[in-house]
């Protein structure tokens, strides 16, 4: 709330509209070869939303329901088309977010990052690179029967289903 109309078209474009025409950009290429993987990032928030990121929890939603349609439309091309959700992955983002946190409340980052892991089951954010092997199966042959999935690479840290 509170943010202009000029801020969230400004992110449309950049979030939802990227995403989008990169997409319409490979998608004939992918129809010809009768194969293709679209794997699209977004955030946990898009199931349990991230306080104080109303923007971003609203735009990365719509990516999960474009994913969806678009999965329906292009699977018989030989096409899927999944979302993965990162949790609390050990990034310069996550790192800005524990930051922004502990300045608003007033608190040493440390202790926001603690909080945050202590809420996590697997005890701990992720790598990078365990985000990056789920993007990668879900990018390969192997996921061929895969499409239309929301995938949440998370540490458990969202109970919900």
């Amino acid at each position: 709330s509170g943010q202009s109309a000029e801020l969230w078209n400004r992110h449309f474009q950049a979030m939802v509209l990227s995403v989008v025409a990169i997409t319409d950009r490979v998608l004939p290429g992918m129809r010809e070869r009768r194969f293709g993987r679209i794997v699209t990032s977004t955030s946990s928030g898009v199931v349990a939303p991230i306080p104080n990121l109303g923007l971003s929890n609203a735009l990365r939603l719509s990516l999960v329901g474009w994913s969806k349609t678009l999965a329906r439309e292009v699977g018989h091309d030989g096409i899927t088309c999944n979302v993965v959700l990162p949790g609390r992955v050990a990034t310069s983002r996550i790192r800005f977010l524990d930051e922004q946190k502990a300045q608003r409340e007033g608190r040493p980052v440390a202790d926001v990052t603690a909080e945050s892991t202590a809420s996590i089951p697997v005890g701990r954010y992720g790598d990078p690179q365990e985000y990056a092997d789920v993007v990668a199966f879900l990018a390969s042959r192997n996921a061929a029967y895969v499409t239309g999935s929301v995938v949440r690479v998370d540490g458990g840290l969202l109970a919900n289903i």
